[in-house]
């Protein structure tokens, strides 16, 4: 059984968490912090703990080796949406730097972890470049999307080609719209969420024709978000297997389309840990390993 950190929809073997009790810690945590964060509004702490039990079980169930990001002082609740902080290659961890100024500690917390279980490190994007998790996406396993967005800046997509297309990674820019500005969470993994080879959930309002095309090019169906689905982050799908699926409750039309295309779907109430903070299951996760 061959496996790759070069997949976003592999059987999931391997992934890391920062459990809503290690990120959120308290209720007095999130009031300090959520306003500053651009959350629509507190979480409640005991319901968060609640949805994260089940968002966690969907992954235990299907046998997947959780690893887990410790509390950490220097880190805010945003550090519950640890995608963002790295990326994983079969070459070794790249170690973000995020375009959000209150999660800058992030990329470094995640790294001690890494180092403690000498998981290798391949590289460091370093300022003025921002790089953010969330905008990174494969498409197969010679190629990473990346999405040119207010989190992510041309220099640090140009230190990720240094570091990827020396090993034979093609590196696809997606130039993305202001759409709601600077303040607002905005990544190429808000329209796009590959769930098989062939088979992508996307929000074609807001993809470049583009990028668009170069999917359809590749062969991918395309199932389509409505837009009443796209805040409630209907386009934010997270694949265990192919075809095989997590997404947030309250996204039926979504739900049918991906179903009527041969997928299995499991859904988790995550109105305080994922609709509050703009971050689904996706954001929720570092997938570290999959396998064919």
């Amino acid at each position: 059984m061959s496996t790759t950190c070069h997949s976003e929809y592999l059987k999931l073997k391997r992934v890391f968490l920062k459990p809503a009790k290690n990120a959120f810690v308290s209720d007095i945590h999130l009031s300090e912090q959520w306003k500053d964060l651009n959350y629509l509004s507190r979480p409640d702490f005991d319901e968060s703990i609640s949805e994260y039990e089940v968002f966690e079980k969907c992954l235990i169930d299907e046998n997947v080796e959780l690893e887990f990001f410790p509390y950490n002082t220097a880190v805010q609740i945003d550090s519950i949406y640890c995608r963002d902080a790295s990326i994983a290659t079969n070459f070794g961890m790249v170690i973000c730097n995020m375009g959000k100024s209150r999660r800058i500690y992030e990329p470094q917390a995640q790294k001690q972890v890494f180092e403690e279980l000498e998981i290798p490190i391949l590289g460091k994007i370093n300022a003025p470049g921002t790089l953010e998790g969330g905008d990174v996406a494969w498409l197969d396993e010679q190629t990473l999307a990346v999405g040119h967005t207010y989190r992510t800046n041309e220099e640090g997509i140009k230190q990720l080609k240094q570091l990827l297309e020396p090993k034979g990674v093609t590196v696809i820019v997606v130039e993305l719209p202001h759409y709601k500005g600077d303040q607002d969470v905005f990544h190429l993994m808000s329209i796009l969420s590959p769930v098989d080879k062939d088979l992508a959930v996307v929000y074609s309002a807001l993809m470049p024709i583009k990028f668009r095309n170069e999917l359809l090019k590749r062969g991918f169906e395309l199932i389509e978000v409505p837009d009443e689905e796209f805040e409630s982050m209907g386009c934010n799908v997270f694949a265990i297997g192919p075809r095989h699926c997590i997404m947030v409750d309250g996204n039926p039309i979504t739900k049918k389309r991906l179903e009527a295309a041969g997928c299995l779907v499991s859904v988790y109430k995550g109105n305080e840990i994922s609709v509050k903070g703009g971050g689904g299951p996706t954001c929720l996760t570092r997938p570290m390993m999959r396998s064919h």
